[in-house]
Order: C-alpha cells, then structure tokens, then sequence
C-alpha cells in the first residue's frame, strides 16, 4: 500500500470513529497511532495549491519554515516567536519576502505575559551548535514533568513578553483563510485554541504538537485539545502531533 493509501484509509478509519464520538461525547476514543511525522509530501497534497496561508507558530530556527517555502512557491507565512535567541537564529536562516515574523508569544490573551526560556544542552548537543543554550523547550507554561523527563534541561527564570491573541492578530492583518496552522507552543495548546477560535474557524488544517503527561502546569492532553475543536476531525495522529481537518470549513466552501 502507497503512502497516500495509507493514509487516506487512516482517515476514513478514523472519521468512522469520530462518528462513533460524536454520538457518545462521554466516551473518548483514542485515534489510531502512525509512527513518523508530517512530510511534505502529504502537506503538499493536503493543501492543493501553490500559494496557502501558513501561520507558524513557534518557528525557532526556522528548520520548518523552509520545508514550507520548498513546498509552495508562492506560500504566505506567519512565524511567530517570543525566544530572542531562537528569532535571531530564525532571521540568520530565513530571508525571504514571502515570510514575516512576529516577536511575540500566541495565547489566551491580549498584552504582556510570562515566558520560561530553556535552557542547558542536551548530551548530542555541543555549545557551538547552540551558543545561546538550548532555546527549544521555553513555554508560556511552566515547567513540570519537563523538568523529571529531561533532567538536563533547566528553565531560566520567567521573563516577560509580548502575547498576542490568534483572533486580535489575524483582525490586526486583516488575513481572511488560513490554509494551515503549524503549531509547537509547548503544551500551550489550549491557550492557542481559547484565543483563536474565530481564526481557527477559517482554517482548513491545524497540526499541532500535544502531550498526554503534565510536561507543563496546566497543559491539556489530547482529549481536553479535541473538546476544544469539535468542527475538526483528526487526519492522522503522530507520536507528539496530530493532524486536524476543519469540517465545518470544508462543508462551508464545497
């Protein structure tokens, strides 16, 4: 079976299921596990065309933002990033004017809130791969199991950042659908979600890390994130992501 077959029957399989959950809100059913992540090739057929809406949120260096820009010639991408050491990472690799970065952390509300920046290195990494210390773990959350599953990696003290909300931001652009969303906010997700729901009804595709242990206070695993999303059906579920379909957008637009 080809890739594409395979994961058009893990869709069907599990639109199937979430028939089932829909009719049993009580009972959650765990969708189907494939081991990988999203490629782009399956972006690439996912989106169907040559010029998507692309938010990025938390882009870091901007290893996935080229994979974007390598994918669609004519791609509009939002990266957003609070770290200053990843965003000056991300403006060293990527200069492209079908790319804008935001300074700023994506939450719940409007203003300034706390950021925990990572730091130390992991036992692969040397200080000259990562100058600054490891920048890839810092969350609007702090940090908890985190802190047991990977004992080299510390968190500074909080500091303070700019945070916007998906909705404030996207009325602010003035950027009508968003074809896909990227997210890897470190079990932040809910907070995305509360402050993006109008956003997040005009977008077609929604891939975002998620977690089922506390790595952070008050992250919700993936069944709290699918309560939050019921116009989205999973696609696919990764290890750490999952890939969500918007339903209700596609019927709109048929």
């Amino acid at each position: 079976m080809s890739k594409d077959s395979g994961l058009r029957a893990g869709s069907l399989l599990w639109q199937t299921l979430q028939t089932v959950f829909r009719r049993r809100r009580k009972e959650f059913i765990e969708p189907p596990l494939v081991a990988g992540a999203l490629d782009a090739d399956t972006l690439r057929e996912l989106l169907g065309k040559p010029n998507p809406v692309i938010l990025e949120i938390g882009c870091n260096d901007g290893e996935h933002t080229r994979m974007f820009m390598q994918c669609f010639a004519e791609a509009r991408i939002y990266a957003f990033e609070p770290d200053v050491r990843a965003r000056a990472r991300f403006e060293s690799n990527i200069q492209d004017k079908r790319v804008q970065l935001f300074a700023t952390a994506v939450g719940a509300n409007d203003g300034i809130t706390t950021f925990y920046p990572s730091n130390g290195l992991p036992p692969n990494k040397s200080a000259a791969n990562m100058p600054g210390g490891w920048d890839l773990s810092g969350s609007i959350r702090a940090p908890k199991e985190h802190l047991d599953m990977h004992p080299w990696c510390r968190f500074d003290a909080g500091i303070d950042v700019a945070v916007t909300r998906l909705d404030s931001w996207r009325r602010q652009q003035a950027v009508g659908t968003v074809d896909f969303i990227w997210a890897d906010v470190q079990d932040a997700e809910g907070d995305l979600i509360k402050g993006g729901r109008e956003t997040l009804a005009n977008t077609r595709y929604f891939y975002t890390e998620y977690n089922n242990r506390e790595l952070y206070e008050g992250q919700l695993g993936l069944r709290e994130l699918l309560s939050l999303l019921p116009d989205f059906d999973v696609v696919q579920r990764y290890p750490h992501d999952v890939l969500l379909r918007n339903r209700c957008y596609a019927a709109r637009t048929r």
